[in-house]
């Protein structure tokens, strides 16, 4: 009986290979959305975390206030490189920007000091950034906070979009993948679908039938993940190294190897599901009904 299982499985190689590589593709795809998602995720968090935050200090404060207030937003959790600049670095700033120096006309520096600082990515938000402000505006020598409002809005409203945009087509994708996935495997059971019933009409318990079909199952969408993270891994050395070079800096292999963990997981789990499902199904048709 064993020898007849190994006989019938080896004829349905073609089969199987082309199971093998529909599910790799299918993988592939889910793969490569999923590296994207990664990299919008990193890009956002890198422009987001480009938000700076300016407290500016009253004219006459002591020194001592502005180191306490100083150390008060270090102390703070969504404050990050906290810099205290002072009239004459704000000025070397100013002019470093291309402007050009107030000296012909005015004979004192108007620019403030200020305690500047960068946020969390987590806090760039409107209701955040309130409270930010209110915070630290209850500070007697902090004459204005200010930052880039307009750009925290447009930036908050284009997150959203791309985070909805790809949650929906991670969804759409990955109900497309199910179908497919399971579907290929159905057409790779097909031509097993005698064999099956076969030993079930000499006795074989359904427990012995379906044992090689789910190991061969397991390796089968083992094989067709590793399949797919390969070819994944090529196309993010080839846009890493020659297409777009600067894209490497938000590379998260911590978040990769999760994403390659989960197609495995997608790839075996989807594929020993179908295999199993299909083997039950064709154990409980009539034997005309395979015809």
């Amino acid at each position: 009986m064993t020898e007849v299982s190994k006989t019938s499985m080896k004829r349905s190689k073609p089969s199987y290979f082309m199971a093998i590589l529909g599910v790799a593709l299918v993988l592939f795809i889910l793969g490569m959305l999923g590296w994207i998602t990664i990299n919008a995720s990193k890009l956002e968090n890198y422009f987001k975390g480009s938000v700076q935050i300016h407290a500016f200090i009253r004219e006459g404060s002591q020194q001592r206030e502005i180191d306490s207030l100083k150390r008060f937003v270090e102390a703070l959790p969504y404050a990050r490189r906290v810099d205290y600049v002072t009239k004459e670095m704000a000025r070397a700033k100013f002019i470093g920007d291309g402007n050009e120096d107030w000296n012909k006309v005015l004979d004192y520096n108007p620019l403030p000091a200020s305690i500047d600082f960068f946020l969390d990515p987590k806090f760039v938000n409107k209701d955040s950034l309130n409270k930010i402000v209110s915070s630290i505006q209850q500070h007697f020598i902090v004459s204005e906070v200010k930052y880039p409002d307009a750009v925290v809005s447009n930036l908050n409203n284009v997150v959203r979009k791309i985070e909805i945009s790809l949650l929906v087509l991670s969804a759409v994708l990955a109900l497309i993948a199910i179908i497919l996935i399971d579907n290929t495997i159905k057409l790779a059971m097909f031509s097993n679908r005698f064999l099956i019933k076969t030993m079930q009409m000499v006795g074989a318990t359904r427990w012995f039938i379906s044992k090689p079909f789910d190991k061969k199952a397991v390796m089968n969408g083992l094989f067709s993940a590793l399949l797919a993270i390969g070819a994944i891994l090529v196309i993010i050395y080839a846009v890493e190294t020659w297409w777009l070079p600067e894209i490497k800096a938000l590379r998260d292999n911590g978040l990769l190897i999760t994403l390659f963990l989960a197609l495995i997981a997608i790839g075996i789990g989807i594929t020993y599901i179908s295999t199993h499902r299909s083997v039950t199904k064709y154990l409980k048709m009539k034997l005309d009904d395979l015809y």
